[in-house]
């Protein structure tokens, strides 16, 4: 069984690994992103497109959100994102719940699931996917805060998808996932390998790389 990478910035596909490339459809380049697509397609792989938060700003809101649109209907678009708050970078709070309000609107009207980014900004986000009655599975990547926060988000309905966090073994990301059932394994932008990812997942779940390869592959299908 291959490995799922649900989050990535890497393009290209490593060997026996699925990929989810992450493509924000946010600047002045606008033309280049079809071809990223195309070459993400091309590779097997999946892709989830979104206006990330460092970048996504209201004055170019239109025109963006117009290419994400079109863009997220594709059949290889398996979430929506990343998007999501950043407390520290980007427009204001504010703006950056409007232009995440646009988004998680489009993933209910494609029923796609959401990846999410945030930083400091977990209340905000969880009072948001109650305001909005979000049905679609909303999975916050990267997880790396405190196991009491992790709890609290599953409660609420989040997934989590953890990544580089997890090489420390004190990490609350580490000492949260020995629990957990329901959560995805990522590589993001970092310079470790899945594969190396999933052996350390496995180790503190004190099971095999092919029983953990079998549960977030159960995972992954009952959310797409």
């Amino acid at each position: 069984m291959q490995f799922l990478d649900i989050h990535t910035h890497h393009e290209g596909q490593a060997a026996g690994t699925i990929s989810i490339l992450s493509i924000s459809l946010t600047g002045d380049s606008q033309e280049l992103f079809p071809m990223v697509i195309e070459r993400a397609i091309a590779s097997g792989g999946g892709i989830s497109v979104g206006l990330h938060p460092w970048f996504a700003t209201l004055t170019h809101l239109e025109r963006d959100y117009q290419l994400l649109e079109l863009e997220a209907k594709r059949p290889e678009v398996k979430m929506i994102g990343e998007c999501g708050l950043d407390r520290l970078k980007g427009e204001s709070l504010h703006n950056q719940l409007m232009i995440l309000r646009k988004q998680l609107s489009l993933a209910e009207e494609l029923r796609k699931p959401v990846i999410l980014h945030c930083v400091r900004c977990f209340d905000e986000l969880m009072g948001l996917k109650k305001e909005m009655n979000m049905s679609v599975p909303m999975i916050i990547h990267g997880f790396n805060k405190n196991e009491a926060l992790g709890r609290q988000l599953l409660s609420k309905g989040f997934y989590l998808s953890f990544g580089k966090a997890i090489l420390n073994p004190n990490s609350g990301a580490a000492v949260l996932l020995k629990e957990a059932d329901i959560f995805f394994l990522e590589t993001d932008d970092a310079d470790c390998g899945i594969a190396e990812i999933y052996e350390v997942a496995a180790n503190l779940k004190k099971c095999t790389v092919a029983e953990l390869k079998a549960l977030i592959f159960a995972n992954w299908e009952k959310i797409i």
